[in-house]
């Protein structure tokens, strides 16, 4: 089993499924996969299958309303992602100080 990072990941790293989930948060409203399919040069079963993917990352909640199911994003899972660069930021950002701090004393 994939542990969250990877799911996030995964479905953050196709840029189909970047503009589908970009999307949802500019509309900051949940859509119906009809409207959303409608933004994409594909069938809605291929916007579906994306959106699957996303939803399997907790990036996207969706809801069944009647015969429609709308689809709305969650950036929380993002923060975790946040949190994992934080670390090589920091690391980077030391070694780099340190490599400076070489080169001032040679």
């Amino acid at each position: 089993m994939q542990d969250k990072i990877t799911k996030i990941l995964k479905a953050i790293a196709d840029p189909t499924r970047r503009e589908i989930f970009h999307a949802l948060v500019v509309a900051a409203t949940a859509l119906p996969i009809t409207q959303i399919s409608n933004q994409f040069d594909m069938s809605r079963q291929g916007v579906t299958k994306h959106l699957k993917t996303l939803e399997d990352a907790n990036l996207v909640k969706i809801d069944n309303k009647g015969r429609e199911r709308y689809c709305s994003a969650n950036t929380i899972p993002l923060k975790e992602i946040n949190e994992w660069l934080k670390f090589y930021e920091q690391f980077w950002n030391d070694s780099l100080d340190n490599l400076g701090k070489y080169l001032d004393m040679t």
